[in-house]
């Protein structure tokens, strides 16, 4: 069926990928993809010939409707992002109502998201969560973490390795020293890790220590 299909694909080890997220890229007539090279190893690794077609943050305005003339010509799209569910923390979400706008098929397939690993590994309580994604890197950046200081909920958090020590600190100042939290780090690849403590234990932890790779922080929420 024409339309677009969104299609999460791993986060780290190859084998993640199901087996219809790959019968879905090789029958779609293009793969729209964040980054064309990131995209061309995991089709190599599967040997998907479909071709592909530049669509991220920087170019989604302008191929918005090139896009949907091309499904309601008969095209299968599947978008994918570098990793993980499209539409999270990447673009998708321009596209995905455009389609429902012109009432165009959209199927999403479950698959990875750094959140859901994360959350369940930290061993804080998530039966009740927030997902913020990437705070904003400095206007509204106060205002966001003020407003969270009495979220009861568990929040996670995405950051970028060279801003987690900031962010750290700013957690510590505005949700308390003794706040529990976790840092995942490299959720499904070789060096995965989960560092977990309170957000004065983490501080120092990765005041003393470079990190790299995908980040991902859950903090518990506000109790009286």
């Amino acid at each position: 069926m024409s339309g677009l299909y969104i299609v999460p694909t791993p986060i780290g080890n190859l084998d993640d990928m199901t087996f219809r997220a790959i019968r879905v890229l090789r029958e779609a007539d293009h793969v729209l993809t964040e980054d064309t090279r990131v995209t061309g190893k995991l089709l190599k690794h599967y040997d998907i010939n479909t071709p592909m077609m530049s669509y991220h943050q920087h170019n989604e305005h302008h191929v918005l409707e090139g896009m949907v003339k091309r499904m309601q010509s008969g095209s299968k799209l599947a978008l994918v992002s570098d990793a993980g569910m499209p539409g999270i923390s990447d673009a998708g979400f321009l596209l995905v109502r455009e389609c429902v706008k012109h009432d165009l098929h959209v199927e999403a397939l479950p698959g990875a998201a750094a959140l859901l690993p994360a959350l369940v590994a930290s061993g804080i309580p998530c039966d009740r969560f927030c997902f913020e994604g990437f705070l904003p890197h400095k206007k509204g950046r106060q205002t966001r973490l003020n407003s969270l200081a009495g979220e009861t909920r568990t929040m996670v958090f995405y950051e970028s390795p060279h801003r987690l020590l900031k962010t750290l600190v700013s957690f510590k100042k505005i949700f308390g020293e003794e706040r529990q939290a976790c840092v995942s780090r490299e959720i499904s690849k070789l060096y995965e890790e989960h560092v977990r403590g309170t957000l004065s234990e983490l501080t120092e932890k990765f005041s003393a220590r470079a990190v790299k790779g995908e980040i991902t922080v859950v903090v518990a929420g506000y109790t009286a």
